[in-house]
């Protein structure tokens, strides 16, 4: 017998059938029909539609198939209230602490050429937490030349690894 899926919350399923819903008005707006949204998909006619009522048990896989089909992208959105960018460029340029390790509260990835180079995937004017840098510091470090690497920019690595990393520097050879 199969598992069940799980019931998702009162918000979740509203958050799933306005998923639904905006898929539905795109392929319309794109005058496809079903039956081409889900042959382009490669799933029925039947899991085009409970997609489109936003059926919960669906699989992701069916979801992004038909995203792709319609030529869309899912993407992920911080349940944190936004900040000003002015607030943040204040704390910034100030040199707000932030924590009792001296780092600032948000870390601009254009500012440091080497965490830059780790986080080719994201926008200059990107505001990372000191956790978020030192991710990508870990997860990029075959990009890093720290021989290229600034005073300033080894200073705010040293911090981020006596800070969050909690005195380790998690990186593969």
């Amino acid at each position: 017998m199969p598992a069940r899926s799980p019931v998702p919350s009162n918000a979740a399923a509203a958050r799933i059938a306005d998923l639904g819903r905006r898929i539905r008005d795109e392929r319309r707006a794109l005058r496809v029909s079903t039956t081409d949204a889900a042959e382009a998909a490669g799933i029925s006619r039947v899991t085009l539609y409970r997609i489109e009522r936003g059926e919960p048990s669906v699989t992701l896989g069916a979801w992004c198939n038909v995203l792709l089909a319609l030529g869309l992208t899912m993407e992920l959105a911080s349940l944190r209230p936004p900040r000003t960018p002015a607030g943040d460029a204040a704390q910034i340029q100030s040199g707000d602490p932030g924590n009792s390790d001296g780092l600032p509260s948000r870390i601009r990835v254009a500012d440091y050429p080497q965490l830059r180079l780790a986080a080719w995937h994201v926008e200059d004017s990107t505001l990372l937490t000191a956790q978020e840098a030192l991710d990508l510091y870990e997860r990029n470090w075959r990009h890093i030349d720290v021989e290229k690497m600034s005073d300033r920019e080894r200073e705010l690595l040293d911090k981020l690894v006596k800070g969050p990393g909690k005195g380790r520097l998690l990186v593969r050879s």
